[in-house]
Formats: structure tokens, sequence, C-alpha cells
């Protein structure tokens, strides 16, 4: 038996390491990682912390979703942090200065957000700019935007979007708003990924996008989709992020972007399209919650913790690499 045949079984019945790290490394990752921060910080594992993580990990994760369909089409969006910021400033202003009543203000921020995708999706499916530099040029414009709608200064959020940041009652039990909203977001990713033509679109045209094109697919449609639910998840992860702060700011969350699509990459997604899930990215940015969260605890000064996070990235992507040489 040559040892081609021999790998095939073991990819058909048999242990495959390849294939075992491949789906549930960053899921192994995140384990040890817990376990080794619960043994140095015995309170790492309390009932609060573990909600804390939840909560710090909510607004990148969600934001991070949104990404994900584009990585997985083979793109990549770097205007995410800029456009949660201009959604969260456009609604906040709505109502501070324009009048409108909180519920339609936070309406208006989300569609702020899908029409900042969808100007994204123009300029790579018709300009056939690349994602990179359209999506960069999108960073800049939405941050500048913000600093003109809120003249440099925070603006207040209404009870509606500071309802999004906040804590409600189940029983004896406090859970955060944000930790339900991850949820109900991830479960929404899921199902658009797997139940979805769009979904299945996405794996198409990251994998082969001639390909796609020649099945039928209609490519620049289906482009402009996916922007369009990174601009509205980036607007979401944006009213989340006001409604924690209870004011919108014109600087906020400024270098999200990076963290977004490192939760996406450490969750197993591919760089080269075609390969993502939602619980990839669901554990992602658990890890990267985690690591802060352990790091801080143990008194970690905060350069270092951007080396840190750094060094975890770098080794994602490596093992991305090795990966799909592999195959």
């Amino acid at each position: 038996m040559t040892s081609v045949e021999k790998t095939g079984r073991r990819s058909r019945g048999g242990f495959d390491l390849n294939r075992l790290l491949g789906e549930n490394g960053a899921l192994l990752g995140l384990v040890v990682l817990s376990a080794a921060l619960w043994i140095m910080v015995p309170s790492f594992g309390s009932p609060q912390n573990l909600l804390n993580i939840g909560v710090q990990a909510a607004v990148v994760a969600v934001m991070a979703f949104g990404v994900t369909f584009v990585i997985i089409s083979g793109g990549i969006d770097l205007s995410v942090g800029s456009v949660a910021a201009l959604s969260a400033m456009v609604g906040a202003w709505s109502a501070a200065d324009v009048g409108l009543p909180g519920g339609l203000a936070l309406v208006v921020g989300l569609l702020t957000g899908v029409a900042a995708g969808l100007v994204n999706g123009l300029m790579v499916s018709f300009g056939r700019l690349p994602a990179f530099i359209a999506t960069l040029a999108m960073l800049s414009i939405a941050r500048g935007l913000t600093l003109v709608v809120s003249q440099g200064r925070p603006v207040g959020t209404p009870e509606e979007i500071s309802f999004l940041g906040s804590t409600v009652e189940a029983g004896p039990i406090q859970l955060p708003m944000p930790v339900l909203i991850l949820i109900g977001m991830f479960l929404v990713t899921g199902f658009v990924l797997t139940r979805t033509y769009s979904g299945r679109a996405m794996y198409a045209i990251g994998g082969n996008e001639e390909a796609a094109r020649l099945s039928g697919i209609s490519v620049r449609n289906q482009k402009l989709i996916v922007y369009a639910l990174s601009g509205l998840f980036a607007a979401m992860a944006g009213m989340m992020l006001a409604g924690r702060l209870s004011s919108a700011g014109p600087q906020a969350a400024v270098g999200y972007e990076l963290d977004a699509i490192a939760a996406v990459v450490i969750g197993g997604a591919s760089l080269s399209g075609g390969v993502g899930r939602a619980t990839g990215t669901l554990v992602g940015a658990l890890v990267l919650a985690v690591l802060r969260n352990g790091l801080n605890q143990l008194h970690v000064s905060p350069f270092w913790q951007q080396v840190v996070i750094g060094v975890v990235i770098a080794l994602a992507v490596l093992v991305d690499t090795v990966r799909r040489r592999g195959r």
C-alpha cells in the first residue's frame, strides 16, 4: 500500500491529525489557554469574569461575523471599525440633533452600515477595485464622516441604543445584552452560511470565482450582498459599543477591524477564500478576549499585550498557510 493510499484511508475512516487541527485547532487552543489562565489566576474561572469575557468578546465577534462572509468569498474588509463608528454616530446624532425617535434612530444607524457596505461592494464588483484598496478608502471616508457629523465630540445615545449595552434580569440571573446579541448574530451567521443560496455562493466564489461565474452564480450581485452584510454587522457592533458607553464617540472602534480579521483567521478561515465557519469565528473572538482578560489579570503591560496578540495572529496565519500547502 502506497503512502497516498494510507493517507486516504486515514482521512476516510481513521485518525487524521491535519483535519483535526484544521477544524478544531482554535477550540483546542481556547481550552488550553483558559485552563492555563485558570491555574495561574483562580478568579479567572468565576462566573462574573466569564460573563465579562463574553461582553468583551461580543463587539469584536459580531463585527467578525460580518468579516467572515467577506473572507470566505475571497475578499477583505478593512473598513468595519470606521463603519461601526459612523453607524453609531449617525444613530445617536439622529436622535439627539435631528429629533428622531430612538427606535427609528437605531434603524437609521443600521441602514448607514448597510449603505457603506453597498458602496464597498459597488467599488469591488463594478469598479473592479481590489477589495483591499476599496475598503481602505472606505475606512478613511467613514472615519472622516464620523468626525464631520459629530464635530469631534461624543454624542449621547437614546435609551433604545443604550439598551443594547445594558443588562437584563432573568429571575435571579443578570444577563448582559451584548452576550445575548452575540448569540443571536452567531445563529444568524450560521444560518446564512449553511442554509441560504448566498451562503453557498460565498464558498463557491471564494473557492474559484471563475468557476462560480460559469456555473451561473451572479458574482457581482453576491459580492454586493456580502459587503452589505459586513456593513450591517459592523453597524450592529457599533451600536453595541455605543450602548455600553451610553455615547457614540468619533474615535470609537479604532483598530477593531484588525481584531475582527484576526478572529476570523484564528478561527480557521483561509485568507485565500472558500473556507470558514461561524463557530470558528466565535472561537477566534473568544481567544482574543480570553487572552486580553488573562493578561490584564496577570498585570501584563498593555504594550506587551499587543506584542502577544500579534504573535498569536502571525501563528494563526502560519498554520493556515501550512494547511493550504498540505492540501
